[in-house]
């Protein structure tokens, strides 16, 4: 490929929107531009990337046992219907009805669909283990697009459905979809770690992020500084802290006029903040009231509070309104006195406390000596692990402190069980002819959320450093005054050299000034650099420069290959 018939406009000023660093670099660096909130164009730079990524995983994929598929965007109503989830998916489906009055949704993912084949298809124990993907654009109607590739309305993703006829045979797919996307991962030169995720909306027990690591990131997870231990901030399992024992304290109202907050009651009465009871109050996507309460110095974890209170779907703040029906008063809430029928959660730290300050349901009234074990009495109070981990916590496992890093989710993993098999009747019969339903697994890549993090994880203030093997192009050939024939009559025969023993080579043979070159080719991040000037032609003197490590080096006409083949393998 020459520069001079490569579309890749480059860009010298940041667009204003563009708020993180992958997607400020694409639109930079000439990859991609928006057609609209959320939904991008890739130009050829990006899906010379996009496509290298699909490879790796075409070959992983593979490799493990999977058969490659193409289904429809267009999926039809029934099929959700009959897994539940036509009303219960949310307003990220983008539903729409055909000119006979049919619904239909752009696929947001394919569980239904993929079941729905399988179950017309594969009836006896014989068909089994089997494992389908394909990689095809999904479409959510995100709320709020934002951050480039990161969260976007259309999307590329790689998506495999594994069907068993035991949970010995479902865990054996996960485990080689696990060592599948290790190596993916692995494969696209990115440091990542898998950790453990709540299954969300999906259903499941059992699931791990493929998360890279970066700065940026948008997840938090915790990492373990003893053994392998690493989970979203989600899915953390926090064991419950004990108090020192204390003299149980009768319960006592107090006036704390103006302490609405945790800050101010602590200003008020002069207590430790490991002393407070902090509530946080929800509403479901069914309108039903969530109470959830934690220590006073931690926070709440929406996700433990969601999957505590079964078939809630969405969480939303609740209405002051709302919680005055239930007994409650906003600023000021305890379960004490709360009215039979409201969910209420209580962290199980909380019920280790003595002694605390908690809100009496009154504005500007809080209880003194609350003791939870002894005070919160109510009617299917649920105590559980509700608060979200951080720096410090022990860990789950063996016990050495947490650290807590960023990193994006670029794939994942999970075990679904028999959640779509069962609702969708897909059933197959084993070696006694008996009827089980089908036990399946879900394992999805982003493969535009991969290119991403790749850029976020790797670059510095002059634009990309790719790692090799997703690189547009690992090599590229800069005529430094491509006007002067000899020149550009030099830099075509390393071009040609390079082609031949395959390494993937652009020759920028444009009639541009050697800076702009080198900015671009900074800012595009090819992995290395061969530069052709005037000691090239006279002299023999090739030189070569790595993008990550900005180190050049000077080799020989008959030495430069086999050198730039040998400094590729560490990129």
């Amino acid at each position: 490929m020459r520069a001079s018939n490569l579309y890749a406009p480059t860009l010298r000023n940041t667009p204003a929107e563009a708020e993180i660093v992958s997607h400020q670099f694409m639109y930079r660096a000439g990859f991609i531009r928006k057609s609209a909130g959320g939904i991008y164009t890739f130009l050829p730079l990006a899906w010379r990337t996009i496509r290298k990524i699909e490879n790796i995983i075409r070959e992983e994929m593979d490799a493990a046992g999977g058969q490659e598929i193409m289904m429809p965007i267009l999926q039809p109503s029934e099929l959700w219907e009959e897994s539940g989830r036509w009303s219960a998916y949310g307003e990220e489906m983008m539903r729409m009805k055909d000119r006979h009055g049919r619904d239909f949704c752009l696929g947001p993912t394919h569980e239904e669909m993929m079941t729905a084949l399988v179950r017309d298809e594969v009836r006896s124990y014989k068909q089994l283990p089997l494992m389908l993907y394909q990689i095809q654009d999904k479409f959510r109607d995100e709320r709020r697009p934002r951050f480039g590739l990161m969260r976007s309305r259309e999307f590329i993703m790689k998506d495999l459905y594994s069907f068993d006829k035991d949970e010995e045979g479902m865990n054996a797919s996960y485990q080689k979809m696990y060592d599948a996307y290790t190596n993916v991962f692995t494969r696209c030169g990115l440091k990542f770690r898998p950790v453990e995720a709540d299954n969300g909306a999906i259903g499941g027990a059992r699931s791990h992020e493929f998360t890279v690591l970066a700065d940026n990131g948008e997840s938090s997870i915790a990492i373990c500084t003893k053994c392998d231990y690493a989970a979203s901030d989600e899915k953390t399992e926090l064991t419950a802290i004990e108090a020192a024992a204390e003299e149980r304290q009768p319960l006592e109202k107090v006036v704390t006029p103006n302490t609405s907050t945790i800050e101010a009651l602590v200003d008020f009465l002069r207590v430790p903040i490991e002393k407070t009871i902090k509530a946080v109050a929800y509403q479901t996507d069914k309108d039903e009231l969530i109470l959830a309460f934690v220590r006073g110095d931690h926070e709440v974890n929406e996700v433990k509070v969601q999957n505590a209170v079964p078939g809630a779907q969405e969480l939303r703040m609740a209405e002051d309104a709302t919680i005055a029906a239930a007994g409650g008063c906003a600023g000021f809430m305890s379960p004490i006195g709360i009215k039979k029928g409201t969910h209420i959660i209580v962290d199980a730290t909380v019920m280790k406390m003595y002694n605390a300050v908690a809100g009496a349901n009154e504005k500007d009234v809080h209880y003194k000596g609350v003791n939870p074990a002894r005070d919160f009495t109510n009617e299917g109070l649920i105590v559980t692990d509700i608060r979200l981990v951080k720096e410090g916590d022990p860990c789950p496992h063996c016990g050495a402190p947490l650290t807590m890093t960023r990193g994006i989710e670029a794939g994942q993993v999970f075990t679904l069980g028999t959640k779509y098999s069962e609702a969708m009747g897909a059933k197959f019969l084993d070696e006694n002819g008996k009827e089980h339903p089908l036990l399946m697994g879900c394992y999805g890549i982003g493969v535009g959320r991969t290119m991403a993090a790749a850029i976020e994880q790797n670059n510095d203030k002059d634009g990309i450093c790719w790692p090799r093997a997703i690189a547009p192009f690992e090599v590229v050939v800069v005529a430094v005054n491509a006007k002067k024939d000899a020149q550009l009559a030099c830099a075509e025969e390393i071009y040609a050299e390079c082609r031949k023993v395959k390494l993937d080579t652009l020759l920028d043979d444009r009639r541009e000034r050697a800076g702009v070159k080198f900015k671009d080719c900074d800012l595009i991040g090819y992995p290395i650099r061969i530069t052709v000037g005037p000691k090239a032609v006279e002299e023999g003197d090739i030189e070569v420069k790595v993008r990550k490590t900005g180190e050049v080096f000077h080799f020989t006409r008959e030495t430069y290959i086999e050198n730039v083949q040998e400094l590729l393998k560490n990129l």
